[in-house]
């Protein structure tokens, strides 16, 4: 293994750009948590890992793109996935299309992006996968051609991800997307509702999982109206 570069660092794992069989990959490591009992901490990782990794297989089976796993090691706490090198994350795509494009191209691009990732977001969702920390820098805009005309979109990071045939987790899903739009690019109010009229275009199911939705956006609301 080469020298691995420093990617990001969250609450739960640091993610690297490293090499395998002198490939370029993503390396995601966990961190031991110390406050918990060694044997424990072991296990409850090691179903982490399986659960991240069972994850992706359910996503790349039901036609929706993420990083294929190359490699689980559990005794360093590592899973190696493939890397895409000219991906950039949805987050900096919205920024880039509102800050080049004319306001009426920009809502062109934007309802396109959102439409698109309505129809993922209704795919692991019929397939009963709950990603569980649904952002706009947890989707990669992956350009087919320099200038992203072309694009395909890549969920990432399923450590939070779960298998549930519940509209329950499948709203929470959605209100966890809507809360981060909301935090992250409040100046386009409209995205998550084009994020929804496409996911319920596309679901089987869509109105009992909106009708859930619903019911966890108003408890939401209600307790931040309490503090």
């Amino acid at each position: 293994m080469e020298s691995e570069e420093l990617l990001t660092q969250g609450a739960e794992a640091r993610v690297y750009i490293g090499k395998l069989n002198d490939e370029k990959c993503i390396i995601k490591e966990r961190f031991i948590k110390k406050y918990r009992h060694p044997d424990l901490d072991s296990t409850i990782t090691k179903q982490r890992i399986k659960a991240e990794n069972n994850a992706i297989t359910r996503c790349l089976a039901a036609g929706v793109l993420a990083p294929k796993v190359l490699q689980v090691n559990y005794n360093s706490k590592k899973i190696y996935m493939e890397y895409f090198d000219k991906a950039i994350t949805c987050k900096e795509y919205i920024k880039k299309i509102v800050s080049t494009k004319s306001i009426a191209e920009s809502e062109t691009k934007l309802s396109e992006l959102c439409v698109a990732i309505g129809v993922i977001l209704s795919k692991i969702h019929t397939n009963n996968i709950i990603h569980g920390d649904l952002t706009t820098s947890n989707i990669l805009v992956d350009p087919k051609v320099d200038d992203f005309s072309e694009y395909e979109l890549i969920l990432i990071d399923f450590g939070l991800s779960q298998y549930s045939q519940s509209p329950e987790d499948k709203g929470v899903d959605l209100y966890v997307l809507e809360r981060a739009l909301l935090s992250t690019h409040s100046q386009q109010p409209k995205l998550f509702e084009i994020i929804l009229a496409s996911y319920q275009k596309q679901t089987q199911d869509g109105e009992a999982v909106i009708a859930r939705f619903q019911e966890v956006r108003r408890r939401g609301r209600k307790r931040n109206m309490v503090g």
